[in-house]
């Protein structure tokens, strides 16, 4: 398809110029579709001058939520280049693996983390590296006219972005975004959500996940609908604006729900312009789903990964409690279905694992073919969790990936943080488990043989992690074993270990 492109920025521009595309509650200032687009024209036609941007470049860019996200987003759509948007929570260590695999032309980061810079040995090879303030004057100056006209030839598979994700061996692999998968995501959302260009949402899912942009965001510009963009997660926050200003819609995971169910502001605001809340990342709790209903406010359980959509299944709020657990029906242009081991399909209520084929499947890893393979078998992909699909046609996930859990609506992968435990001299043998928390759905938990001669503390253990692995990853508790339990193949036995874990808080309840 020759000159595809998911300009839809400008597309409203015309259509509609006046209507509020944006607001950014931090600095109280909003934007008309007009106005951005004039603003992300001038950008692009800047990046362009200025350092040569070309289709098919990266631009990395670290930093919390911010507007300047969205104007190099969109910036980088009317160029051909790609926007690498960097886990801001990571430590420098691992910021240096994700930089050097996506070798970035520039590199902008946030006043906040300059702090960072100097420790980032992967910059040395970026030719650009500057503040965020230089974007900034793009969003914020007065009086900017401009008009930008690409000479390139656009393809629906052309990349617009690389979104990292922890792969089941713990090694981070950036997921390819094209323009074809924005346009198909946003066609299943739309139809399955009802969207139009009257909704509004507050947007808080960070930047570096395929939630903060594509279950509603890109959805959402393409409909010519409105955001207001906050820098982080603000439960009591969040509540007031959804009432002052009438939101429509609103996307978060479990443990975010919770948080604003936990405010004081819950029972005090009016939610009745929404029409429903959009949750993903883990399942919903009956009881939680029940206050929220009581609320007025309806859940529609979704699910999705990085690599495809990322909106892919949808629950439908009438069916919320019938089919608890349930994500629902596939979307309206995903094919789905559950293999066995020998790819042989199975029956319903039988458990395999989930492959997905549509135009919102990515077109594979950066620089990562043999993983792309692996993943991928006649535009299948392999999602690698298990599932069981009811006799009404229900999907219900089983199991996670491998040994995944998810911390806050964060996916955690125990192999990357055993690889570092296993760099503390101290430590033999090392097996890291999700299990249950209140407040985050999941925690990991580490257990740990150590070393003859050597002693060592929880807390030891804990301060070692520390400015190496980010906060989420870090494991909340140690438990010390003289040995770990093995399967007769002599790998640790994670689920004996679970098992281990139950029966202590059975003990000690």
């Amino acid at each position: 398809m020759n000159n595809f492109q998911t300009d839809w920025l400008d597309k409203w521009a015309k259509y509609t110029p006046n209507r509020m595309f944006l607001r950014e509650h931090q600095r109280d200032v909003k934007w008309s579709y007009s106005e951005f687009n004039k603003r992300t024209n001038a950008l692009a036609n800047y990046l362009v001058s200025q350092y040569k941007i070309k289709k098919g470049d990266r631009i990395a860019i670290y930093s919390k939520n911010k507007s300047e996200h969205v104007v190099l987003f969109l910036a980088c759509i009317k160029i051909g280049a790609m926007l690498v948007p960097l886990n801001f929570r990571l430590m420098p260590r691992e910021l240096d693996i994700l930089i050097n695999d996506a070798e970035p032309k520039l590199f902008f980061y946030d006043e906040d983390f300059k702090d960072h810079i100097p420790k980032l040995s992967s910059l040395a090879k970026v030719e650009v590296v500057n503040s965020l303030n230089e974007i900034t004057k793009f969003l914020l100056e007065n009086n900017i006219e401009s008009v930008f006209s690409s000479q390139e030839i656009f393809s629906e598979d052309d990349p617009v972005m690389i979104l990292y994700t922890a792969g089941t061996t713990g090694l981070s692999k950036g997921v390819i975004i094209t323009h074809k998968m924005l346009f198909w995501n946003s066609i299943n959302t739309g139809l399955r959500l009802d969207l139009h260009s009257s909704d509004h949402t507050q947007s808080f899912s960070p930047f570096f996940h395929t939630g903060g942009w594509n279950v509603l965001f890109t959805p959402f510009l393409h409909h010519g609908a409105s955001h207001t963009l906050l820098t982080q997660f603000d439960a009591d926050l969040i509540l007031q604006l959804m009432e002052k200003e009438k939101a429509t819609i609103l996307f978060g995971v479990p443990t975010m729900l919770q948080m604003m169910a936990d405010s004081p502001y819950f029972n005090k605001v009016d939610l009745s312009s929404v029409r429903y809340a959009i949750v993903g990342g883990a399942p919903m709790p009956i009881p939680l789903i029940n206050i929220w209903h009581n609320k007025g406010v309806f859940v529609r359980q979704g699910f999705g990964l990085t690599e495809v959509g990322p909106n892919c299944f949808s629950l439908h709020q009438d069916d919320a409690i019938r089919k608890k657990g349930s994500i629902g029906f596939p979307n309206f242009y995903i094919e789905a279905k559950v293999v066995k081991e020998d790819t042989t399909e199975c029956e319903p209520n039988e458990v395999g694992e989930l492959w997905l084929k549509s135009p919102v499947v990515t077109p594979g890893y950066w620089r990562k073919e043999n993983e792309t393979k692996a993943a991928i078998t006649n535009g299948w992909f392999h999602t690698g969790d298990l599932v069981k699909c009811d006799d009404e046609g229900y999907f219900y996930v089983v199991d996670r990936k491998k040994n995944m859990y998810i911390s806050g609506g964060e996916n955690v992968f125990p192999a990357e943080i055993e690889s570092y435990l296993y760099t503390n001299e101290k430590i033999k043998e090392v097996a890291v488990i999700g299990v249950k928390d209140e407040k985050w759905g999941e925690v990991g938990k580490a257990y740990v043989v150590l070393k003859d001669q050597y002693l060592s503390s929880e807390k030891e253990i804990i301060e070692f992690c520390k400015g190496n692995l980010a906060k989420y990853k870090i494991p909340k508790y140690i438990e010390f074993l003289d040995e770990l339990p093995k399967s007769e193949a002599g790998k640790i036995d994670k689920k004996k270990l679970l098992q281990m874990h139950i029966k202590s808080l059975n003990n000690n309840s």
